[in-house]
């Protein structure tokens, strides 16, 4: 049954106040940073290196690897593979280090409601 069907007030502005300054979410938002910020800087270096490649190197971008298949072709693909490596390392980290602290919080604000 969800909040809104046992028709429960959210939680008061106060109570997301406490838990925004508690040492709990610094930690949550701590670790989410620390994850977030450096694969965000290596997909967005990874996608610039590709760009520039595919803009500054085109004879190399163009080798034939297999048949019609070239290296710009491989790299492109690549693109796509990596995003989903990343939402995929993205996922076991939350399950891991972020839902752990956040279902510990929802907790206690669920708690501090009644």
């Amino acid at each position: 049954m969800t909040r809104s069907e046992r028709a429960e007030p959210a939680p008061s502005a106060d109570v997301w106040r406490e838990v925004h300054e508690s040492a709990e979410f610094r930690v949550l938002r701590h670790r989410l940073r620390g994850f977030v910020f450096p694969m965000t800087a290596f997909f967005l270096a990874w996608y610039l290196v590709y760009v520039l490649l595919a803009d500054y190197a085109q004879g190399f971008m163009s080798i034939k690897l297999v048949g019609n298949i070239n290296v710009g072709l491989v790299l492109g693909l690549l693109q796509f593979v990596s995003t989903f490596v990343i939402t995929a390392l993205y996922v076991r980290f939350a399950n891991r280090h972020l839902d752990p602290v956040a279902d510990r919080i929802r907790a206690e604000v669920e708690g501090a409601e009644r």
